[in-house]
């Protein structure tokens, strides 16, 4: 079996590139500062589907992804999950929050209508920089 995303979580995002071990997609809501890890690994489920070593290199990566969001955006809260009850392949948000929202303190899984990025370049090219590691 071979990694593709879900059609739904193409359909919801635009490519932000690679991790380690993740896939890094930004939800296509400008509402949000709002981060997607996908697992390049095929037929994931449950964190529980993943080796120890997978598990641990996913959290580190949620982590860097959650703390470099908060710095870029401003973001007063990130909001960290993975729920999996539309869309089966294995996922992890990592959502920008702030009081100003469309939804605080509400959760934005399905909260209104999503709003398109205009333009998402500028975020790309920034979130990309922010996540790639610097080379000495």
């Amino acid at each position: 079996m071979t990694f593709a995303l879900d059609p739904r979580l193409v359909a919801d995002t635009i490519p932000l590139g690679d991790m380690a071990l993740c896939r890094v997609l930004l939800m296509n809501d400008s509402r949000f500062p709002w981060l997607i890890l996908v697992p390049r690994r095929a037929g994931l489920v449950e964190i529980t589907d993943m080796t120890p070593f997978e598990r641990r290199a996913l959290f580190e990566e949620a982590a860097l992804a959650a703390d470099r969001l908060k710095l870029l955006t401003g973001a007063k809260k990130i909001n960290i999950g993975a729920l999996g009850n539309i869309v089966r392949q294995l996922h992890v948000h990592v959502v920008g929050r702030s009081e100003t929202d469309a939804v605080w303190p509400g959760p934005v899984w399905g909260a209104g209508v999503a709003e398109p990025y205009d333009d998402p370049q500028p975020l790309l090219d920034r979130l990309r920089r922010a996540l790639t590691p610097e080379v000495p």
